[in-house]
């Protein structure tokens, strides 16, 4: 199974890089698959590369749902009902 998730371009470094910024994880994934992406893009991570552009609304609302489901699945295991 694979997962792509949005993140946010916090920073342009040399060689079609970029470093990026997930719910406070910093780190550094290479554009060389995306044009013209610019800092406040958002971008789709799969494995270290970008691969493509997003629109921050559908970004915003994906990662909503991403915080939404982290925060079922802690009350779960709070109170044992996912073991």
């Amino acid at each position: 199974m694979c997962l792509a998730i949005p993140v946010r371009v916090e920073q342009l470094t040399p060689g079609d890089n970029a470093i990026v910024n997930l719910g406070g994880v910093r780190k550094e994934i290479s554009l060389s698959l995306v044009e013209d992406v610019s800092v406040g893009d958002y971008v789709i991570l799969h494995v270290g590369y970008a691969l493509q552009k997003l629109d921050v609304d559908e970004a915003e609302q994906t990662l909503a749902l991403f915080a939404e489901l982290n925060a079922h699945t802690d009350a779960q295991l709070a109170d044992g009902s996912l073991a």
